[in-house]
């Protein structure tokens, strides 16, 4: 199983491309990052994690991030974990992966998700029962971007004429989707349009591996070949064996949001954490 890393990097943590740079010395396969916008100062959508840190509001772009990690490593994969695809628009956002694809030589993830902030989705327009459906759109719209000379779209949510828009990703058909979410209709989004299933494993990781099997069993009587990243596993190499026997080939994990002194030794540990494996 690979080992990659998420972290909430602000200008007052531990930089990108220094991170990506610790961890490629440490072996670790991947960096993703997150994605808000923007943080409305007034909401009523509930945290999942309980009182929502200050730093969601200061992030980082996590594609203009993702370039400098790409730029400052030769082999980590960097990508989201997850990007909020719906609140962009996809002709843009089609370029941009394009362009972090070919330029960081097709090391690119592409993790996806409709989000719990539904203010935030609301500021970019979308109406809290749009957000999968348009989520849904903007992938196969850049798919269609991504694998056709000449593209074309049209949708409820996504409607556009023949265009042309290059580059094309180095990876083809495109960059793999992650498509996040633990929701009942997970796995019917990640057999319609994802490539892999990242699921939340902190709370229910039996559920989870459970869920696992039934997603493998699908992909299979669909002659599809399904990938599983298991975000936020609990850290032990029991359970992380379970991932692994269950069909799980990456486990990625937090590493605080701080300056290096406090990011080094977790890096450290989850290092070890491998080696126990």
């Amino acid at each position: 199983m690979d080992f990659g890393l998420t972290c909430f990097m602000t200008a007052e943590t531990i930089g990108p491309a220094e991170l990506g740079r610790l961890a490629e010395e440490r072996g670790f396969e991947s960096l993703l990052l997150p994605e808000h916008t923007h943080i409305p100062s007034e909401r009523v959508s509930p945290f999942p994690g309980g009182e929502l840190p200050d730093y969601y509001s200061e992030i980082w772009d996590p594609f203009i991030a993702g370039m400098a990690i790409a730029a400052a490593t030769e082999r980590l994969r960097v990508g989201t974990a997850i990007s909020l695809v719906a609140q962009h628009d996809p002709i843009v956002l089609a370029k941009e992966i394009a362009s972090l694809d070919r330029l960081s030589g097709g090391r690119f993830l592409l993790g996806v998700g409709a989000g719990w902030n539904l203010e935030e989705a609301a500021n970019h327009g979308l109406a809290a029962a749009e957000r999968f459906a348009a989520m849904g759109e903007r992938i196969e719209a850049m798919r269609e971007i991504w694998t056709e000379q000449t593209a074309s779209y049209h949708g409820d949510h996504v409607d556009f004429e023949a265009i042309w828009c290059g580059p094309t990703p180095l990876q083809q058909p495109g960059p793999p989707i992650l498509l996040g979410g633990n929701g009942p209709k997970a796995l019917d989004r990640v057999l319609a349009y994802g490539d892999e299933w990242l699921p939340i494993c902190l709370w229910e990781p039996d559920a989870v591996i459970d869920r696992i099997g039934e997603l493998r069993q699908r992909a299979a009587d669909a002659g599809r070949d399904v990938g599983v990243t298991a975000y936020l596993p609990p850290e032990d190499p029991a359970t992380l064996e379970r991932f692994a026997d269950a069909g799980a080939h990456r486990a990625v994990f937090m590493v605080p949001s701080a300056a290096r002194d406090e990011v080094e030794p977790r890096l450290d540990a989850l290092a070890h954490l491998k080696t126990a494996l």
